[in-house]
């Protein structure tokens, strides 16, 4: 064995492509055991490289930018001590490079687009194109949102997904003029459209970074996917407001850890999402997926001005020092820009704090594919009226609006409502008097 291939690794349940954002090494370059080969990126994380072997960096197979599936080899490194023999490789490299060729490189139209086309598309597109029977011309018509028009993964979904739309109400008359003609471009029109921009002299123009290009997808096809409604209640949270200000100090002590109100709210969500099911699920079809775990995503803003969700795993089975611990711990790395791909996935349910930015109410679009997220407001001081044995009294209360974005297709307003006022309830019975 005198060579080892260097794969792109699988950076998550669904993440099936990767981006080449930087390579550290060139051709020829000695490495050791662990040293970082690339950079790549996903529309979940950005991720480092390293190598499992020392030896020579024999070739590196793709550029910077460059989309490549899950499982392709992207360098191939000559092990120390052996000979850079070409006809020498390794015993194992060779077959599966042969089932990535059956598998990805020889489909129909992937042949015909590389012999009639000048656009790039990468393995996986080719790949969904083969499985879904789209020709070279057909596919030639899709608009690519990605970089230089490039058609991605999510370009094909939404595609196909409205090309089966299309075909399954007309007639058959019309299937059968659809089938003589171009009729793929109607349905990729509408993604076509754009607003004129006009721009003057002393406009600057800025062009999107990576990040900020996958959370506009993102978001533009959450609205496209789930009709949104929203809810609103207002909770009274003097409770936990008092609680945290007399225990904060102490905690730190006895913790290490700053206790804010993102655990306190995380763990009356926690509690809500066992009560109502519904709501911590996703959307398969015409199947509803109700989740096992209840894994409760936060919104985090980045100094970069883009945002990030990490999620917390079982945050239903954690108590409060434990939702504490993990919620820094989230917030700092993901500020680092150091979270794994296994923080950022598997998300049931999202929180996001527009308090933290002084904005009383808001609302959220949906983290797909989950059903619902929840925005906390900011908290203020508002009178109130106050229930007591000799009569109502009006009082200084701490209120915040928590507004809730949900997925109409399976949760109704009767689900949607019964779920945040539930989380209200909690966070209004908190017990002012528990210890730490």
């Amino acid at each position: 064995m005198s060579t080892f291939e260097i794969l792109m690794p699988k950076m998550g349940e669904s993440v099936e492509e990767a981006t080449i954002t930087k390579w550290f090494v060139s051709e020829g370059d000695t490495v050791q055991e662990d040293d970082v080969l690339l950079e790549i990126a996903t529309d979940k994380v950005d991720s480092e490289i390293p190598s499992p072997v020392a030896g020579t960096v024999k070739e590196i197979k793709y550029a910077v930018d460059d989309v490549v599936a899950v499982g392709l080899p992207v360098a191939v490194i000559l092990l120390e001590g052996a000979e850079d023999n070409e006809s020498e490789t390794t015993p194992e490299a060779t077959p599966i490079a042969s089932k990535t060729e059956v598998t990805v490189e020889k489909p129909v139209a992937a042949d015909s687009i590389n012999k009639t086309s000048d656009r790039f598309y990468s393995p996986l597109v080719r790949s969904m194109a083969q499985q879904e029977g789209i020709s070279a011309d057909e596919l030639e018509e899709i608009h690519g949102s990605g970089k230089d028009g490039r058609v991605t993964k999510s370009d094909m979904q939404n595609y196909i997904a409205n090309r089966g739309q299309q075909a399954a109400p007309s007639p058959a008359p019309v299937k059968e003029t659809a089938a003589s003609s171009p009729a793929p471009a109607p349905v990729a029109a509408p993604k076509e459209h754009k607003v004129n921009v006009s721009v003057s002299a002393n406009d600057e123009i800025v062009e999107m970074g990576r990040m900020r290009k996958l959370i506009a997808d993102h978001m533009v096809m959450s609205k496209q996917v789930s009709p949104h409604v929203t809810s609103v209640v207002e909770a009274d949270v003097t409770n936990m407001v008092l609680w945290r200000t007399k225990v904060k100090d102490d905690y730190l002590k006895k913790y290490g850890e700053k206790i804010t109100y993102m655990p306190i709210i995380t763990e009356a969500v926690a509690k809500a999402l066992r009560d109502f099911p519904g709501v911590n699920a996703s959307v398969d079809g015409d199947k509803i997926i109700l989740r096992k775990n209840v894994n409760i995503g936060m919104a985090v803003s980045l100094p970069t001005g883009d945002l990030i969700v990490p999620v917390i795993k079982k945050a239903d089975q954690k108590n409060l020092v434990g939702l504490t611990g993990e919620v820094n711990r989230l917030a700092n790395e993901a500020r680092g820009n150091k979270l794994s791909p296994d923080d950022i996935q598997d998300g049931t349910f999202t929180i996001t704090n527009f308090g933290s930015f002084k904005n009383i109410i808001g609302t959220p679009i949906i983290n797909q594919p989950q059903v619902a997220i929840l925005a906390t407001g900011s908290i203020e001081k508002k009178p109130a009226v106050i229930e007591t044995p000799t009569g109502d009294v009006i009082g200084i209360r701490h209120k915040m609006f928590l507004s809730l974005s949900y997925d109409h297709r399976i949760v109704d307003g009767a689900l949607g409502g019964a779920f945040l006022r539930r989380i209200g309830d909690y966070l209004e019975a908190f017990d002012i008097n528990q210890e730490i």
